[in-house]
């Protein structure tokens, strides 16, 4: 009888060396044989960070695995190691800063007001942005409009873009228009502007297309080298976020993103390159 019970006893250890090193081997495959670099965070940040991650992996024996979350929650999961990387579409609060979380500019990005296309109004100052977000003006003839209702749609709570327009703009999130159509992600953004011929919204440069019409700010396009010589004042820089504790692949990954070669992905998918 005893004989059995070391033998079980033994059967079960192996049982779970085998299942330890059977995980070892589930992560080990699901990286490709190579390194996992983990991140998450801003839905602006996202696809380019994609577009960064597909290349890099041409040459490197490295899975990226890219969660869009938001900034606020990619941010979070730095901090508390869930993610190696965050990614953030805002700067960094001053208790996230105090946590210990060191940020790399990976990029810049503009953010454009838009409408539908059919929409006459293609300039706005800054002042009459402010003032259609927090339902000061409701009314498109008051900024030389049609005669119609003014619908806002904006980010959600947050969300990287929301914080970093509010900021720019002036205005705090219980300012927002009561009624304003709240949307997750820059995509259900631009998706909702584009079929409703009343609506405004924001979105990263990198949204843009025909669906919809980029408003000027204050009689500036919105336009990349506008955002490099400060003229253009809705911008914010894109950020990865980590603790210096990070992986070498990570950091491997962050360096690439800094070369003549990434930077160079960084115009093609529409962000703004650290030089042009």
């Amino acid at each position: 009888m005893l004989k059995k019970t070391f033998y079980f006893i033994g059967l079960t250890i192996l049982m779970v060396v085998l299942a330890a090193c059977s995980n070892e081997d589930s992560t080990e495959s699901s990286s490709g044989g190579g390194d996992l670099v983990t991140i998450s965070g801003s839905t602006s940040v996202g696809p380019l960070a994609e577009k960064l991650a597909a290349k890099y992996e041409e040459t490197e024996d490295v899975k990226i695995e890219i969660n869009q979350i938001g900034s606020s929650a990619g941010i979070t999961n730095a901090i508390n190691d869930v993610s190696q990387i965050g990614m953030s579409s805002r700067d960094l609060k001053q208790e996230e800063i105090d946590s210990g979380i060191q940020e790399l500019v990976i990029a810049y990005d503009g953010i454009v007001v838009v409408t539908h296309p059919s929409n006459p109004v293609k300039d706005l100052t800054m002042e009459q942005v402010k003032q259609i977000f927090t339902g000061e003006i409701t009314n498109w003839k008051e900024v030389g409009g049609k005669d119609m209702e003014i619908v806002v749609v904006s980010r959600e709570d947050g969300s990287g873009s929301r914080d970093a327009f509010q900021e720019i703009v002036g205005y705090e999130s219980g300012q927002l228009i009561r009624n304003a159509i709240v949307a997750s992600g820059n995509g259900n953004i631009k998706t909702t502007v584009a079929m409703n011929k009343h609506a405004v919204g924001f979105i990263s440069f990198e949204y843009i297309d025909e669906t919809v019409s980029a408003m000027d700010i204050n009689g500036v396009k919105a336009e990349a080298g506008n955002v490099l010589d400060g003229n253009y004042k809705l911008s914010r820089p894109f950020l990865f976020v980590y603790k210096e504790s990070v992986p070498e692949a990570a950091t491997k990954f962050m360096d690439f993103i800094l070369t003549a070669e990434g930077q160079e992905i960084v115009e093609a998918a529409g962000a703004i390159p650290l030089t042009k």
